[in-house]
């Protein structure tokens, strides 16, 4: 059977479009057709329905999508496992991970694995959505719990508590809250109730929200939240990563926080010997230790 022809079938069913999969494969849309038609009649078979809005994969189109996922999965760890060679660290690694944790404690130390691995390419994608690994939607995850899909590597990293945290001058100027009563006379600054979040950190705000308080700003993620914070807009619930790099602001009623939420990174087991991603790890690794033993100095 023809790889080409078998490249184009996988990437107009996962695109659901001639036109979609022909941006991908920078081909035109007649190009694809021609090989989609092309296959069906070598395989004297019908893979799609077509409809108006787009092409669904017929019974013997699921089959054959099955294994072409399996040889695509095994061309991409083949690919990894050549491309790291045996002294060097160099390519593309995806990367996924919540906007929060990417933007706020991830992104700020990425330049000390580059000072270290030069040639690394990083993609690094922050979205809420728990992408595939085993499909190869990503390289390596690091969620805010233990990740569920089968065949992979995983570390628990560390835990992290939602708290409350106002910046310096507002604090002064302002004062700091004694007890939850006293925080009522504060503007609560947290992300919304429909953003999607961890239970723990939802937990908190209801927790924060059932009595009344005098104004309200609310966020769709936790960056947002931070520059509210910053700003000196009020008083915000935040993870207590921020700590370390931002010491213009400080912790209010530390005895109020979430209950612990746990940090995984993750990884396919096909990927175990990439040195990419053993490069990252490792990394990671380290860096989560230096930020556990700043904590303790708190």
């Amino acid at each position: 059977m023809d790889w080409d022809k078998l490249r184009v079938f996988f990437a107009v069913a996962n695109a659901g479009s001639l036109t979609r999969a022909g941006e991908t494969l920078h081909l035109s849309q007649s190009a694809v057709s021609r090989q989609i038609t092309a296959l069906e009649e070598s395989l004297d078979t019908i893979l799609f329905h077509r409809h108006a809005r787009g092409l669904i994969l017929t019974e013997q189109g699921e089959l054959l999508l099955d294994t072409t996922s399996s040889i695509s999965k095994e061309i991409e760890a083949a690919s990894a496992r050549i491309r790291d060679s045996e002294d060097e660290v160099f390519g593309e690694l995806r990367v996924t991970t919540t906007t929060a944790f990417g933007t706020l404690w991830l992104a700020p130390r990425l330049s000390r694995l580059y000072e270290i691995y030069p040639n690394l390419k990083i993609d690094l994608m922050l979205e809420e959505r728990v992408l595939d690994l085993p499909m190869r939607q990503a390289d390596v995850a690091i969620r805010m719990k233990e990740p569920s899909q089968a065949d992979l590597v995983r570390r628990r990293l560390m835990a992290v508590t939602m708290r409350l945290f106002g910046s310096d001058d507002y604090l002064k100027r302002n004062g700091a809250p004694k007890n939850l009563k006293a925080l009522s006379n504060h503007r609560i600054i947290s992300q919304n109730f429909d953003t999607p979040q961890t239970t723990a950190g939802s937990d908190l705000i209801k927790q924060l929200f059932a009595s009344e308080h005098e104004s309200h700003l609310t966020v769709n993620n936790y960056f947002g939240v931070l520059q509210g914070v910053i700003h000196d807009l009020g008083i915000g619930v935040l993870p207590d990563y921020i700590e370390d790099d931002f010491p213009n602001i400080q912790r209010v009623l530390p005895e109020i926080k979430s209950s612990e939420v746990p940090v995984y990174l993750a990884y396919p087991e096909e990927l175990r010997h990439s040195k990419r991603v053993t490069a990252f790890r490792d990394f990671v690794v380290e860096e989560v230790v230096a930020f556990r033993k700043s904590q303790k100095k708190m």
